[in-house]
């Protein structure tokens, strides 16, 4: 059999239940709807942080953060990391390498240093840095470059808060939902791939493409005809909406006290204008797909649907992505078709999967060889309905924050979450009781034994990975059983 051209559709910060039937998040998307009958659906996907830069390098990379070298934002002024470490490779250059034609459209987001085109891709419009790699330097200097957006102008307030807006003195004015015909110029990065498809020679080399649109990132901004799709009156708040998180770490109810400016018929408002945002990208999707039937290419290629983050969506009174460890933010979809290799299409396989387990994948399916060490592992086994027996029980997450730095590390089983928070208390969850994670147990001496053992798990994963966040100085070494525990037993 050839080797199998690889078609990828990202999109930024979807949460996973929108694209699952059954669940209270379920967006109308006839297209992902039909497409999930012929392919595989990885109904337990995560990413391994809950922003975009970090996501996007583990994706490529097959690595954490510890590993891979991208913690933050990379393009704000306050950035610990601009890009990948030295020596890190991406799947994608060892596609290139072993002779696929290489396609990018869309959102890179991986490094500020370096374009889609330096790592394996030809992009027609690629991404132009204002941070070149300078050799030799660890350390940007300060950037001044944000304070640009706060002028007079910029941060003045209107006298009364408007539909959807939050009001920010010092900030500005943030409008969380409304109206808008082209958001994030997706439109145009789905005609450029779509000129791609359409285009594209046909001989036999195997090619890859790559389509990364910005939806149904905050704040959401979507066409009318879609948020006519849903009627405010059907949306529900989350069951969950009312915890005010007083057992939680502070910055939780901090950054909740933001959105309390929204009233609850605001939240469903921005709910719906979130579904709706999928079913705008359900659309440009179902374009691609139907551009790919028409060339004929449809048996030998691999299509993903993914995202690189979640959205709270209003759970806990939240919004967006951040530190709040709850799994909203960390669920994505993952539907993977391959028609020359999927048996019995149309399975759910709730195994727990990574972000990091598409490179792997991607190489295994192009039947290239690598060397090198992986946090992740091919995915090929569930497409054939071969589960491995081995598979992992547990997933892990790594964030030191964003624009607002904080160490935090989880661990997370079908029945128990425990997190590690360097900047606050920890947070103990019995998911099987309470899957909203409402009830934090951390503080409860009778669930000593189930914490100490997630910890211990937590830190053996962290050994593996090179998870530097082990510093045992008095003052920062905070946590409960600390990373020796790792040792325990060995």
């Amino acid at each position: 059999m050839s080797r199998p051209n690889i078609l990828i559709f990202m999109t930024d910060q979807q949460r996973g239940g929108t694209v699952l039937p059954g669940s209270p998040v379920k967006a109308l998307t006839p297209h992902l709807d039909r497409f999930r009958g012929e392919s595989v659906t990885f109904s337990r996907t995560f990413c391994p942080a809950p922003h975009c830069c970090p996501s996007r390098a583990s994706f490529f990379s097959g690595l954490y953060p510890s590993e891979h070298g991208v913690w933050n934002n990379v393009d704000v002024g306050n950035a610990l990391s601009r890009g990948l470490n030295d020596g890190v490779r991406l799947w994608c250059e060892d596609c290139r390498d072993a002779g696929y034609r290489m396609h990018f459209a869309g959102k890179w987001h991986v490094s500020a240093e370096e374009s889609a085109n330096d790592r394996g891709w030809d992009s027609t419009r690629p991404f132009r840095s204002r941070f070149p790699r300078r050799e030799g330097a660890w350390r940007d200097e300060p950037q001044p470059f944000e304070w640009e957006r706060f002028t007079p102008a910029a941060v003045r307030l209107p006298e009364t808060r408007g539909e959807g807006q939050i009001l920010r003195e010092g900030y500005g004015t943030y409008s969380h939902y409304g109206e808008k015909e082209t958001p994030f110029n997706d439109r145009q990065v789905v005609d450029d791939a779509l000129a791609v498809i359409r285009s594209r020679p046909r001989d036999p080399a195997p090619w890859c493409q790559y389509v990364g649109v910005l939806g149904p990132h905050d704040p959401y901004f979507v066409p009318q005809r879609f948020l006519d799709l849903y009627d405010l009156e059907d949306i529900p708040l989350p069951a969950n909406f009312h915890d005010r998180m007083a057992d939680k770490p502070a910055l939780y109810r901090r950054t909740r006290g933001r959105f309390d400016q929204l009233g609850e018929r605001e939240h469903r408002e921005a709910i719906r204008h979130y579904l709706a945002f999928c079913s705008y990208l359900d659309s440009l999707f179902g374009e691609v797909l139907q551009a790919l039937e028409e060339t004929g290419e449809r048996e030998n290629t691999l299509v993903l649907y993914c995202s690189d983050h979640g959205d709270y969506l209003g759970e806990h009174g939240l919004w967006c992505k951040g530190l709040p460890c709850f799994q909203p933010a960390y669920h994505v979809p993952a539907i993977l078709r391959w028609p020359a290799r999927v048996v019995r299409p149309g399975r759910e396989v709730d195994a727990f999967v990574s972000l990091a387990d598409f490179a792997p994948t991607f190489l295994a399916a192009a039947e290239i060889g690598t060397e090198r060490r992986f946090a992740g592992s091919s995915l090929l086994p569930f497409l054939a309905d071969q589960p491995p027996a081995d598979w992992r029980d547990a997933l892990f997450t790594q964030s030191n924050g964003n624009e607002l730095y904080g160490i935090q590390r989880s661990v997370m089983t079908r029945d128990w979450k425990y997190v590690y928070n360097g900047f606050d208390y920890d947070e103990l969850y019995d998911l099987a009781a309470d899957p909203g994670e409402t009830v934090n147990l951390a503080a409860r001496p009778e669930y000593k034994p189930v914490r100490r053992e997630l910890a211990k798990r937590l830190w053996r994963f962290a050994r593996e990975n090179r998870d530097t966040a082990v510093n045992g100085y008095i003052m920062t070494a905070l946590a409960e059983f600390g990373p020796g525990v790792a040792c325990a037993d060995e």
